[in-house]
């Protein structure tokens, strides 16, 4: 329902824009759409990178191409669940090449964590860069910008109270065993089983952020791969001479924190109608939504894409291995 409302918003709010932003979208060419597609994959590999920094710490054997296949059979799952489904498919996907599901669910909360952590520096860096020109067209912001970096803040501390935190784990167990209590102790097994992975998950979690460098490495690659989506924009926007790289990084990473404010799930057009707000003040509302468009197409649309073809390639090959063992 948040969605649908939110859609309607937003074709209420640019209803009188449609026509402009089809005009731009017709004028896209191959060539930006093809950039596009290769800045995600890159996002992407990066992302695979970072999956293997972390995972390297409980299966050495796990490889580069390994955590690229994660990143995009994420992809896959973010769309098709609306975002709930992508930390499921994490967990399982790391735990079928040999990370324990206790580790793997540590592993994924952190690297979410440290991924949050990272668009709050990005934007404040770039933010900083591009200060003059910011604050000339977004002063007023400054509210909502307060409340996305709360919000991220607030985020953050509560999944790495999640991971690590012994104190939030009691507390948790608590409140379970007692409701255990009062259905006769129906989940004894289950609740057993849960505080096992809970400890594997607490002492993987510290085991990670007890490794300063490998925590510091991984916040600057999430700020690079972070980079190659914030620069897309800029793709569409370069034949007008409007607007710098810099400054298309600095609007980007804020609307993202910006989004990040309404609620939506998988930023489903909570991320188009801000981006099309900040961007229309620079370049027009036709070619700002054309170009929200396009980014939706490069963040979502194409890895939900290849990560489709990685899906159906594992259940092929899952196939064929039950055949053989038939």
């Amino acid at each position: 329902m948040v969605v649908v409302a939110l859609l309607g918003i937003i074709v209420y709010t640019f209803r009188d824009s449609a026509g402009p932003i089809l005009e731009q979208l017709k004028k896209t060419t191959p060539a930006v759409v093809a950039g596009i597609c290769v800045m995600t994959m890159v996002y992407h590999v990066v992302e695979g990178f970072i999956t293997m920094v972390l995972a390297k710490h409980y299966q050495p054997e796990f490889t580069w191409g390994m955590g690229i296949t994660n990143a995009l059979y994420c992809s896959f799952y973010r769309v098709a669940t609306l975002g709930s489904g992508a930390g499921v498919a994490a967990i399982y996907y790391l735990n079928e090449h040999g990370v324990s599901y206790g580790q793997a669910f540590g592993l994924y909360m952190l690297q979410y964590a440290f991924h949050k952590i990272s668009i709050a520096l990005f934007s404040l860096l770039f933010f900083g860069l591009s200060w003059g020109y910011m604050w000339q067209h977004f002063a007023d912001y400054g509210g909502l910008l307060a409340a996305g970096y709360g919000i991220t803040v607030v985020i953050t501390l509560g999944l790495i109270l999640f991971c690590c935190s012994t104190g939030f784990h009691r507390l948790l167990f608590l409140v379970l065993d007692f409701a255990n209590g009062k259905m006769k102790h129906r989940f004894d097994s289950l609740l057993s089983h849960l505080r096992q992975q809970c400890g594997m998950m607490e002492e993987s979690s510290k085991h990670l952020l007890k490794r300063k460098s490998t925590v510091a490495g991984v916040i600057g690659l999430n700020m690079l791969k972070l980079s190659f989506w914030y620069a897309i924009p800029y793709l569409v926007f370069r034949a007008e001479n409007v607007i710098d790289l810099p400054e298309v990084m600095a609007v980007t990473s804020l609307s993202v924190m910006l989004a990040a404010v309404l609620p939506a799930p998988a930023g489903i057009g909570s991320t188009e109608f801000v981006f099309t707000s900040l961007f229309s003040k620079i370049v027009g509302t036709g070619m700002a939504g054309s170009a929200s468009l396009l980014y939706r197409f490069g963040t979502f649309v194409f890895p939900f894409v290849v990560g489709a073809v990685i899906v159906a390639a594992r259940h092929t090959k899952a196939g064929k291995k039950e055949k053989v063992c038939c």
